[in-house]
């Protein structure tokens, strides 16, 4: 009884989080990734793309394209429809429309590691061989979204083929923003000019995003509350885990998943064989 009143009010002070448990509707669409793969950038291009007379900020972003993991089930509930929202979660049946965005789990587990650092979820002599143990077993503090191997995969191998599935890799997005901004606004039926596409991109440049994030830290939920001597716009590049990660850290996470990275294009530079991943 007290658990029940206490879970009402939790709900109608909009104190809960939705996470898994929110109510989908037929026209969503769902951005979905493991974290720090790129969710926030991939949220601003688009919500730059379909509201050109705004100025996209960390503090709008979460009224345009919220976040299940930061917002609670009354404020998705508000969320004009069609909505598009983003979400770490594995694989969730419900979902009609899902752009997932994948990245190489060797500069994942280098900016989720400066992530759990800035939100003092580990300690900041914390060892890095440690955290990739974790990462690649599944204890991080962050567990509940899976491993890396588990996130991804829950959703390729249900979905990867299907007309209302679209896999971004984060490093094509990289290199040529253009190409993939244009397939992202196919898929979600935008109507675009050109122009459209590189004026989101240059207001959602990574210089731009910092430069946000320095003025509105202690307003974004996301950054409030946390340290901010660890920027959450990071370097925004690839394959910084060739100078940053212990070749023993690479091995492990190649050995763990090399046959899930390979069929993503990665490709393994410590694993000749491998048998499978967890």
């Amino acid at each position: 009884m007290i658990y029940g009143i206490k879970v009402v009010v939790t709900y109608l002070l909009g104190l809960d989080r939705a996470e898994r448990n929110f109510a989908v509707y037929p026209d969503d669409t769902f951005v979905v990734s493991y974290p720090r793969s790129g969710n926030t950038w991939t949220r601003f291009l688009i919500a730059n793309l379909l509201h050109p007379d705004k100025q996209i900020s960390f503090t709008n972003i979460e009224r345009l394209i919220p976040d299940t993991s930061s917002q609670s089930n009354r404020a998705l509930k508000r969320t004009p429809r069609p909505r598009i929202i983003k979400t770490h979660e594995y694989f969730d049946h419900r979902y009609p429309r899902t752009i997932y965005i994948v990245r190489d789990p060797r500069d994942v587990v280098l900016s989720y590691y400066d992530f759990q650092r800035k939100y003092r979820q580990i300690p900041n002599d914390y060892s890095l061989d440690r955290y990739v143990d974790e990462f690649v077993s599944g204890s991080l503090v962050a567990r509940g979204w899976g491993t890396w191997a588990e996130n991804v995969a829950s959703w390729l191998y249900t979905r990867g083929h299907g007309k209302d599935f679209l896999l971004l890799h984060y490093e094509d997005m990289l290199k040529d923003t253009t190409s993939q901004l244009r397939r992202l606004a196919l898929f979600l039926d935008i109507k675009f000019h050109e122009g459209d596409l590189q004026r989101a991109i240059e207001r959602s440049s990574a210089d731009r995003m910092r430069e946000l994030e320095k003025a509105q830290a202690d307003q974004w939920v996301a950054t409030r509350n946390h340290r901010k001597d660890i920027p959450f716009v990071r370097v925004a590049k690839a394959g910084g885990w060739q100078t940053s990660l212990p070749e023993s850290c690479v091995r492990q996470i190649e050995g763990a998943w090399g046959n899930l990275m390979t069929t993503l294009g990665y490709e393994l530079t410590t694993v000749p064989i491998f048998h499978g991943s967890r």
